[in-house]
């Protein structure tokens, strides 16, 4: 199997559930490990896990015992903890239940010796099942969970692309284990205050105002995989925006933009699509926000379609 610049597989929501929710649980134990050791880092930046030439990785991890990573390799299928001192442990991706992959990563860790406890209770999902107790999702196809990061890695791509304009701060393209999305935010140095009712993730990822777009593969309230962006705080009107390509819109549902993966999928040329969609969502709201027009370098000559 080779995956070419512009891989766009097919990713049809229902065919692959049982196997995205259950893949989504794993990465939650994996980026559960490293919200236990990493340093707090603002919006919640030292938690996410990033796409590489073969799946996600959490990046280097500090602990006691020597530094070390957590690698999952969407193409042969495994997960591997690799300490600094050359020492490998691996566990296979196959069918097997949540509670048996938290068991076998925590051993794996013990072997590794880089112990580590984490929380049990998954984020941003309803009905969450305890880790430990998890014995409902437990399906692992590794066709899907392959095309799932293939969608990824053309995702990434056109997301950095993106990123490379903005001149001011903004957050590397990661990908938050919680909602299972890939994303990356633009900063317009303003501080904001978060709402007074806001839960522990909202404060401390909406406390700065932002504009972010993503991927995300959907989930039961819109069961599509779809690219989304939105703006925090929400300029007033910014719903009503002209936004392109012509499949994409509002959620009022969600609150934020929608551009359907299967649109972008099927395009022309896809990467003109996605980047069509980041930037008037991105001009949308930060016209109406009054952000600085210089934050964004002059449009460039698009590079070949892939």
């Amino acid at each position: 199997m080779t995956v070419a610049p512009g891989d766009w597989p097919e990713l049809p929501y229902e065919a692959w559930r049982p196997t995205r929710d259950t893949l989504h649980m794993y990465l939650q134990v994996i980026g559960k490990v490293r919200l236990a050791l990493a340093p707090m880092e603002p919006q919640w930046a030292h938690v996410p896990l990033y796409v590489t030439a073969r799946g996600l990785n959490t990046s280097p991890l500090p602990h006691a015992a020597g530094v070390f990573d957590i690698d999952v390799d969407l193409v042969d299928h495994t997960v591997a903890v690799r300490a600094v001192d050359g020492g490998v442990e691996r566990i296979t991706l196959e069918p097997r239940s949540v509670a048996d992959f938290y068991r076998e990563l925590m051993g794996a860790l013990e072997r590794a010796g880089v112990p580590v406890e984490i929380t049990l209770a998954p984020q941003e999902v309803p009905e969450p099942i305890p880790f430990d107790e998890d014995t409902v999702h437990a399906s692992y196809e590794p066709e899907w969970a392959n095309r799932f990061w293939r969608a990824l890695v053309s995702a990434d791509a056109v997301l950095k692309e993106h990123r490379a304009r903005f001149h001011g701060k903004a957050s590397p393209v990661h990908l938050f284990w919680g909602a299972l999305d890939l994303s990356y935010a633009r900063f317009s140095g303003r501080q904001v205050e978060p709402p007074p009712d806001a839960d522990l993730i909202t404060r401390y990822s909406a406390d700065a105002e932002q504009i972010c777009a993503g991927f995300w593969p959907g989930d039961g309230r819109h069961p599509e995989p779809s690219f989304f962006a939105y703006a925090s705080p929400h300029p007033e009107g910014v719903e009503k925006a002209e936004i392109t390509p012509a499949a994409a819109g509002w959620s009022p549902q969600l609150g934020e933009f929608l551009l359907p993966y299967e649109a972008v999928r099927t395009a022309p040329d896809p990467r003109r699509a996605l980047l069509d969609f980041l930037e008037t969502t991105y001009r949308a709201p930060a016209v109406r926000a009054g952000w600085d027009p210089a934050l964004v370098a002059p449009a460039v000559a698009p590079g070949p379609a892939s």
